[in-house]
């Protein structure tokens, strides 16, 4: 791509828009990242089980796992970019129910609120995200799931400093978030619905060329890929202040903050990972990020609390750097299904159930035993040979 082509769609792309969808976004992971955050404070005050939390986690992805592929398939046929505002509502009842939630089905509900909303936003807020890219669909993807991993990592650093210090309550006063963001998310479905009806950033379909087989193979493997990343991921975010606090004796505060800083670099390496697939290929990123990160993932059991910590923030920069490459590459793939490939991608359940089996099998055994087996998850980051080399088709695309 010549370097005029590249000022002009620089020029081109919408970057008030895609600052407006990541603002959105970290807004609305944050207020999500709440329930894995305060997952000490209700085990310890409602008696539960690890399997009892992993079933809340469930619970949350499940509903989010169902409804986005839907909610993305609706949207490929007819986009409704008001949705997005509606559908924060949801996540805002969700809030307001979890801070005075005593009883564990008033949590399950709760759980499943956000997960509505989360399944409304993410697939139709990725498909404007596209429009607005002017061709760097790597780098609009990049953008907008930075606020995601953002606000997924202030959430435990909030509730460490204001649920964890002045009790769950305070989570209401969350409900203001969401409210913000579904303001501002009503302006952006504006500006997309003027958009709609002017004609105006119609994406273009590159086909790929590839044969009906080639591409069903290749979104098998995707969806391997983003398995062993969901899994894995959720091993952390769940767990991991509890891996902390049984293993190495930390506070639940100290701990909270551990998995504020692992979750800042899963937000540092999803920027990295859109806009170094735009230039050199997806399929390498996807590679590089989950395969690489295996030797890490199999020593991470083994070592004391320092390194422990210095592993899961290289963990989180390199497994997240996959995110954006595999939802570009699986839009890509089916150029006319943007919204399903992000709702299926976003609302991947697997790791809803991988959370409830952890928490099981964290029961029957311990949370070490857990962290040991999930190191060897990354090896199936080996499946990106499988891959169709598609940086040719990216660069033309450009």
């Amino acid at each position: 791509m010549s370097e005029t082509v590249a000022l002009e769609r620089a020029r081109d792309t919408a970057f008030p828009i895609l600052l407006g969808l990541s603002a959105s976004h970290l807004l609305n992971d944050m207020n999500q990242s709440l329930l894995t955050a305060i997952y000490p404070t209700v085990k310890e005050s409602m008696g539960l089980t690890f399997a009892q939390i992993g079933l809340v986690t469930l619970a949350y992805q499940a509903v989010a796992s169902m409804l986005q592929p839907l909610v993305g398939l609706v949207a490929d046929k007819k986009s409704h970019p008001h949705s997005l505002s509606i559908g924060m509502l949801f996540t805002l009842t969700g809030l307001l129910l979890l801070s005075i939630a005593t009883r564990y089905e008033v949590l399950i509900g709760a759980a499943m609120l956000v997960g509505i909303g989360s399944s409304i936003f993410h697939p139709e807020s990725s498909r404007i995200a596209r429009m607005a890219s002017g061709g760097r669909h790597g780098l609009a993807q990049s953008l907008f799931q930075v606020g995601g991993n953002v606000g997924s990592s202030i959430g435990p650093l909030l509730a460490a400093f204001i649920v964890g210090a002045r009790g769950q309550g305070r989570i209401a006063w969350f409900a203001l978030a969401a409210l913000l963001a579904s303001l501002l998310l009503w302006k952006i479905g504006d500006w997309a619905a003027h958009q709609h009806r002017t004609g105006k950033r119609k994406v273009a379909i590159t086909e790929t060329g590839l044969s009906r087989r080639q591409t069903r193979v290749a979104m098998g493997v995707l969806v391997a890929l983003i398995f062993s990343k969901y899994v894995y991921l959720t091993s952390l975010s769940s767990y991991y202040t509890f891996y902390l606090i049984q293993t190495f004796g930390v506070s639940v505060r100290d701990a909270q903050l551990c998995l504020f800083a692992f979750l800042g670099a899963v937000a540092v390496g999803t920027v990295a990972g859109g806009p170094i697939g735009d230039r050199f290929g997806r399929k390498m990123v996807i590679w590089f990020s989950i395969f690489g990160v295996l030797p890490f993932s199999l020593a991470l059991p083994y070592v004391g609390l320092a390194p422990t910590i210095l592993l899961t923030i290289v963990i989180g920069l390199v497994l997240s750097s996959a995110f954006s490459a595999i939802i570009v590459f699986g839009q890509e793939l089916m150029p006319h299904r943007v919204g399903t490939i992000a709702g299926l991608f976003f609302g991947f359940g697997i790791g809803g159930l991988g959370a409830a089996g952890l928490g099981w099998l964290a029961d029957q055994t311990s949370i070490g035993f857990v962290y040991r087996l999930c190191g060897f998850m990354p090896a199936l980051g080996i499946l990106a040979a499988f891959l169709p080399n598609l940086k040719k088709l990216d660069k033309e695309a450009s």
